[in-house]
């Protein structure tokens, strides 16, 4: 008899354990959403000039340097799928150079602006960036085309 209404008692705990997640799991992720937000804006400047410094140092595109990197106002976030970052995406618009000897020097369009979304994730506790650009698509775009990886926030 005693271990009937352990575990009917024990059953009961972890339902209403469960209740309790489930109601309090979208308050705690909104909170989670606008923490990560409010950090990426205190912290711009700094992961603006990380990514270029990123990006310059990645050698992509092969035979171009990276002469300027502009950042458009406001971020879209993003959820990734598959690890549960949050992602932030900042439209760019990136001049770049040949690099002697690299091949590119007589291309004419080499001077041209280049459009493109700058890509930084939140671990949980801080923004970080790869110097990853996704080139020719705005953030918005890049939400359509990584529907299957990205859930908009």
């Amino acid at each position: 008899m005693f271990r009937i209404v352990f575990w009917f008692l024990a059953f009961l705990f972890l339902m209403l354990a469960w209740l309790v997640w489930a109601i309090l799991r979208p308050t705690l992720f909104t909170r989670r959403i606008e923490r990560a937000l409010r950090q990426f804006v205190r912290d711009r400047d700094a992961l603006e000039a990380a990514f270029f410094q990123a990006a310059a140092a990645s050698g992509k595109p092969r035979g171009l340097a990276w002469k300027q990197c502009a950042f458009q106002q406001g971020v879209v976030l993003a959820r990734d799928r598959a690890n549960g970052e949050i992602v932030g995406l900042v439209g760019v618009t990136i001049g770049f150079e040949a690099i002697e000897g690299g091949g590119m020097e007589d291309v004419e369009a080499v001077g041209n602006l280049r459009a493109a979304t700058a890509l930084f994730t939140h671990n949980g506790r801080a923004w970080a960036t790869q110097g990853r650009a996704l080139f020719n698509l705005e953030p918005r775009e890049v939400l359509v085309r990584y529907k299957g990886s990205l859930d908009a926030l």
